[in-house]
C-alpha cells in the first residue's frame, strides 16, 4: 500500500485528513504534515522524513499539498527529487482524499508513483464542481415521487 502525506500551511493538514477519517474511517497510511509561522521548508521536510518512518518507509508516497510553489510542495519536491517512487500532487481536496484512501485499499503494488499521481490528479478535479440556481432547478423524471 502508499502511502500519503498531506503537507499544508498551518492546521488545514491534520483537519482535512481528520474529516476524511470521519468519513472513510481511520487511515493506517496516511498523515498530516503542517507548515506554521516561525518554520520553514527545512523544518518540513524534518516533518516529512518522520511522516514517512511512522508510515513504515513505504516504498511509494504521495505528497497531497494545498499549494504549488509553498513551502510544503518545495520541502516536498526535495524528497521527490532523490526518490522516484515519490510524488506529488497539488491542490488537495476532500473528495480527492477520499477517493486516494480507497484507492489505497485495492492497491496491489503493481501501480506505480505516476499511475497513482494521475489518479489523485483526477480525483481533485472531479472533486470540485459548480452548482447554481438554474443546475439546482432543472426539473427531471427523478424528481417526481
Amino acid at each position: 500500500m502508499f502511502g500519503i502525506i498531506v503537507g499544508t500551511h498551518g492546521q488545514f493538514a491534520p483537519g482535512i485528513v481528520q474529516s476524511c477519517e470521519m468519513i472513510f474511517g481511520k487511515r493506517d497510511k496516511l498523515k498530516a504534515v503542517t507548515l506554521m509561522p516561525g518554520e520553514g521548508p527545512d523544518d518540513v521536510v524534518e516533518k516529512y522524513e518522520q511522516a514517512i518512518k511512522e508510515l513504515g518507509d513505504p516504498e511509494r508516497v504521495l505528497f497531497f499539498n494545498d499549494l504549488m510553489g509553498g513551502s510544503p510542495y518545495n520541502a516536498a519536491c526535495r524528497l521527490v527529487a532523490a526518490n522516484e517512487n515519490y510524488g506529488i500532487v497539488a491542490g488537495v481536496n476532500l473528495p480527492a482524499l477520499i477517493a486516494m484512501s480507497a484507492a489505497q485499499d485495492i492497491d496491489d503494488g503493481s501501480t506505480t508513483i505516476a499511475e497513482i499521481m494521475e489518479q489523485a490528479l483526477a480525483a481533485v478535479k472531479e472533486g470540485a464542481v459548480i452548482s447554481s440556481y438554474e443546475s439546482l432547478n432543472v426539473e427531471s423524471d427523478d424528481d417526481e415521487l
